[in-house]
This record gives structure tokens, sequence and C-alpha cells, in this order.
């Protein structure tokens, strides 16, 4: 069963017309799918496949891709002494094949690359001496240590240098993704059952596949983090150690920024972890960033230097807030929880973030996919500052600044009905508006935006708002 990707497969496929030879990457981060989609784009037709192994020495690889190249048609090659022997007894085999396209599939490839292996310098010899001269060479090298597969092919000042045809970040699954993999798992689950499931896994289809057909989704997320040998016990810890090489100050990045909901800058995530070198964060920041586990926002009328870092991965923060501490050990947790006042809490900050993540599709529900838009974010000065001039602090999560002179000020609020807007919340609505235009001197018309589960109560109060957006529009 394959759901989605449809424009990754076609630009893969596309390259079996192509009348030279094309080095592509495929990245994002652990238990995505890159495998499966390369395996489907050219339907396991390759002329060499290679996995590299998790934490294995440079020694054992090379057996390794000696036993690939003599399972593939290379029976007589013998263990390869480095990897520049590894490609050429490579070349040797693909020279012999009569496929009008060679697809070399080098998967996993950060794994391969073991310490003083020059396994890099190998890679370039192969392309640069050999394949790219030719015009029947399609070589896909993939990888989930997004931070490796940057700094040595992306941002690579040797013989790779822009030698990639072109890249592919394959990302999370969108709610419309997970409604057909749950239609085609046969789950029968509503679209509010898929939002909520959502907001625990994000759209990791990984994750996804260990649902049950047959129970409630409490039941689902019982089973898989708080029961005994709950499945993905323990995933938290193997995400990032498989990501990057010293995972350890990248968790530490994501602990500090789920302590603070609304994100935070450089300096502050410097000053909370406590690093000594905060030249570092640059790095740390891109791959977190590279990986889907943080966003990086701009404050509207603030220069980019300040902008701010706020992380958005649903299972990052729910390992945070259900799994880091472990208070509970009831193997039914989740059942109980439900309906809580912890529940709530939790669902509202995690409907805000699945909102973050499908604002592609809020511009289509207000019919503004045409117009130019900043996507950004707002905050007044310190509490501090605040209540030394005695008005009101405000944050606003998303705001939509469009070239057509207006700015989509967007409130997200989940419920399970019908939101109905209160005196007091209309005055916070209000009172956000008025700063913002204050303290941004902003000339654009600014329209309150509601994104709602299921829309708004009309009462005296909704003739304040100048659009709406359901749960529902997420799902385009």
């Amino acid at each position: 069963m394959f759901i989605g990707r449809e424009k990754e497969i076609n630009e893969l496929r596309e390259l079996l017309n192509e009348d030279s030879s094309k080095f592509v990457a495929v990245y994002g981060r652990r238990r995505i799918g890159k495998t499966l989609l390369i395996r489907e784009a050219f339907s396991d037709n390759f002329a060499f496949r290679y996995s590299g192994v998790y934490n294995c020495g440079n020694t054992k690889q090379l057996m390794n891709f000696r036993m690939a190249l003599a399972g593939q048609g290379a029976e007589d090659s013998e263990v390869p002494q480095d990897w520049f022997t590894a490609f050429n007894q490579l070349e040797k085999l693909l020279e012999n094949s009569d496929a009008a396209k060679k697809v070399v599939f080098l998967d996993e490839i950060p794994w391969m690359d073991a310490p003083k292996s020059n396994f890099v310098s190998a890679l370039e010899h192969f392309w640069n001496g050999w394949a790219f001269h030719r015009n029947d060479i399609i070589l896909i090298v993939c990888g989930s240590a997004t931070s490796w597969i940057v700094k040595k092919i992306f941002k690579n000042r040797g013989g790779l240098h822009n030698r990639l045809s072109f890249k592919i970040n394959l990302k999370p699954f969108t709610l419309r993704e997970c409604e057909r993999y749950a239609s085609a798992s046969g789950l029968a689950m509503t679209r509010q059952q898929i939002l909520e499931t959502y907001m625990i896994l994000g759209g990791v289809p990984y994750y996804w596949s260990f649902l049950k057909k047959g129970i409630s989704v409490a039941r689902n997320i019982d089973e898989m983090f708080f029961a005994e040998n709950a499945r993905l016990e323990g995933e938290f810890s193997e995400l990032y150690a498989a990501l990057f090489k010293h995972p350890d100050p990248y968790i530490a990045v994501v602990e500090e920024l789920a302590s603070k909901g609304t994100g935070a800058s450089r300096e502050e995530i410097v000053k909370g972890i406590k690093m000594k070198d905060g030249g570092k964060i640059t790095t740390i920041l891109e791959d977190l960033e590279n990986c889907g586990f943080i966003r990086k926002y701009n404050r509207i009328g603030a220069r980019s230097k300040y902008a701010l870092y706020q992380l958005i991965d649903n299972f990052t923060v729910f390992h945070y807030k259900f799994l880091a501490e472990k208070k509970n050990n009831d193997p039914a947790y989740w059942e109980l929880l439900q309906g809580t006042p912890s529940y709530n809490t939790w669902a509202g900050t995690s409907f805000e973030r699945v909102c973050l993540l499908h604002v592609p599709q809020i511009k289509e529900a207000l019919s503004i996919n045409g117009v130019i838009t900043n996507v950004c974010s707002w905050r007044t000065t310190t509490p501090e500052e605040s209540e030394k001039k005695n008005i009101r602090g405000a944050q606003i999560d998303l705001l939509l600044d469009r070239n057509d002179r207006i700015i989509n000020l967007c409130e997200m609020k989940f419920s399970e009905g019908k939101y109905t807007i209160t005196k007091s919340y209309d005055e916070i609505l209000r009172n956000k508006k008025a700063r913002l235009i204050e303290e941004t001197q902003t000339r654009k018309a600014v329209h309150i935006t509601m994104v709602t589960t299921y829309g708004l109560t009309r009462n005296a109060y909704y003739n304040n708002i100048q659009s709406e957006v359901t749960a529902d529009d997420l799902f385009r």
C-alpha cells in the first residue's frame, strides 16, 4: 500500500527519460518513507542497491558492500580494501548491465561514512571520474542523518560541489494523506479521530502503521506508548540517535523549546541550555528545521536576526508532555485522560501546531493561494515592559501578511463542538488587533480569522470575525 507522494514519484520517474546521468539526493527525518518512495518510483528495478548499516565500522561496511555486489551479479568480486576499490567494482558491475538506465540506489548513505573511511572522496571519484561522463546512470543517495547529508553532499566544497541534479526533502504526511492512509488501511476513522491521532503522531507513516482496526484511538495510543512493552517504547531516543551523530545537544535544544511553547530566540536557547560555544547552535537549529522538528519564524516588522524558533513536531512534544518523566504507569493512561483539563490543555496547543503545519490549506480555504504572502508571527514587548506601561501583552502565532494589503490575524481554537466567542475572549482579540496595529504601524487592514475544529457559534461577537476556517478545511 502506497499513499501520496505523487509529485516526488513523477520527479524520480522522469529521470528515466533524461539523456544524461543524474545525481539525486532524497533526505528527511527517520521513519518518513524515503526508501519506500524510491522503491515505488522505480518499481524495485535497480542495477545496484546497497544500504549502509547503522553503527558499523568500515571493514564491516565494505564486507556488506561486497555481499551486495555478489548478490546482484558480481559473484567473483573480492572484499574491497577501501571505498575506491568498492566503487571500481561497482563500475564493472554496471558496465555489464544491459539496462537502458542503470539506477544505483545507495540507502542510508551517512552510515557508510565510517571514521577515516574516505567514503566521500571515493563517491566523488565514482561520480566525477566515471558516472558523470556517461548518459545512462541515475545515482540516488538517501539518508536520514540530515546533518551529514547537508554538510557532506549539499554544502560540499570539494569534488561534489554543485554536482547534485536535484534533491528531495521528503516531508511528513498532511492530514489529507493521513485520511487516505486510514481509509486504505480500513481503520474507519472520523476526521476528528484522524486529527487527534495527528496531534500525537504527526504525519509519520511508520507511526501510523501501528494503528489497529477495531479499537478506539485512545486504546491504540495506550498500546503504542503506555502499555507494558509498548510498541513505540524508546522511539524518542532511537529517533534522535539515528538522525544525529552526536544527539545530546539536539535533544537539549528540543527539550528547551518544549518548555517554551511559544518559541525562543537563538540567544535564549543558548542561555537556556548553557551552551559554551554558541557557534554550534546555528548548525543544530538548521538540522532540526530540515528534519521538521522546529520552525523558524520571523516576527512581523522585525529583522530576521530576531527570529524565533518553535518546536512543532507533535511526537516530540507528546514525548515531553506525557512520556519523558513517566509519572503514570497505567496501561490505560490515555483512555483515562480523555476530557480532563490536562487533555484539553494539550489538545489546544497541539491543534495550533497542526494548523501551523497546514498553512497552505488555510490559504486555500481563504482563497488567497495566488496572493504573495509572508507567513510570520508576532508578540508584543516583554511582560515586564507591558506591566511597566500598564498595557496588556499579546502574542499571535500565525499572521498571513498579504501583498494585497491585508493581514490575516489567525486564532486557532480546539473544541469538541462549535467554538463560542465570549465577551472576555472578544476583548482579548480586540487587544491583539489593536496592539499589532499600534506597535507595527501597519497600514494594512487586519482581518481576524478563526481556525476552529467545527466552526463558530453565531452570537453577539461573531460579526467581529472576518473569516473562518474549520478542521475540514485542513484536510484539503
